[in-house]
């Protein structure tokens, strides 16, 4: 599997080295440059898989061959294995009509955890296996702030800093995000709102200086890792 630019003009990368890089050289997004597609008899076959087995039948197209399936369902089971809930996304009917998806079982009760929890994973098998060390540099309102450092706190070979808007996120986020003991955690207050801080981000990613001398990544949305595992609990629903 192939990934491109959404601006056409950086590299196509694969699975492993799109999932270290996030934002594309040229400030695009990359995307898969053919978008799997599953039969019917495919699709009928999920019905009923625990979502470990379900994560991995989803996302095995677009990692080709950066991981083995074992290796996948492995880091899937090591991911959603610390959920509350045995379902991960359970499905509750609230009537005859209506269905509730539930997205907060995670560790750090946001729906982020469902995509970061493996994408740290990813990160740690990745690195390991080049003996490379990752910057991760994200801006929060809250939720991916905690998600993000719980998924990698005390990770080999990762360190993270994350930026939130000083007074503007809520006390227990803030608390998830600043209390965790891990030598590889760096919390940053900015004066300003989050739009801020999303925009100091992404002047670091496009600053060829510093792209050059540290390998940075991301787990905000740019990263298309987080967006694949974010595909299968939309399938667990239908």
């Amino acid at each position: 599997m192939d990934y491109i630019s959404t601006r056409g003009s950086a590299p196509a990368l694969d699975f492993e080295n799109v999932t270290l890089t996030g934002l594309a050289a040229d400030g695009g997004l990359y995307v898969p440059r053919e978008w799997p597609r599953f039969t019917p008899e495919e699709i009928e076959a999920l019905a009923g898989l625990p979502y470990a087995e379900l994560a991995t039948r989803i996302m095995r197209p677009f990692v080709g061959e950066s991981l083995t399936a074992e290796r996948l369902r492995q880091i899937s089971e090591e991911a959603y294995g610390r959920f509350a809930h045995r379902a991960v996304t359970p499905l509750k009917q609230l009537d005859e009509r209506h269905w509730l998806l539930e997205l907060f079982h995670g560790p750090t009760l946001a729906f982020k955890d469902v995509a970061l929890q493996l994408l740290g994973r990813l990160f740690e098998e990745f690195l390991s296996r080049r003996n490379e060390r990752l910057t991760i540099v994200g801006a929060t309102s809250g939720d991916t702030g905690s998600a993000a450092i719980d998924a990698v706190a005390g990770r080999e070979n990762i360190d993270i800093f994350m930026l939130h808007p000083k007074g503007r996120v809520s006390d227990v986020q803030r608390r998830q995000m600043t209390t965790v003991i891990a030598p590889n955690v760096y919390n940053i207050a900015i004066d300003g709102s989050f739009d801020d801080a999303q925009a100091m981000v992404k002047r670091m990613f496009g600053d060829p200086a510093l792209t050059n001398t540290f390998r940075i990544g991301a787990v905000n949305s740019i990263n298309w890792a987080r967006l694949m595992a974010q595909v299968v609990y939309y399938f667990a629903a239908a």
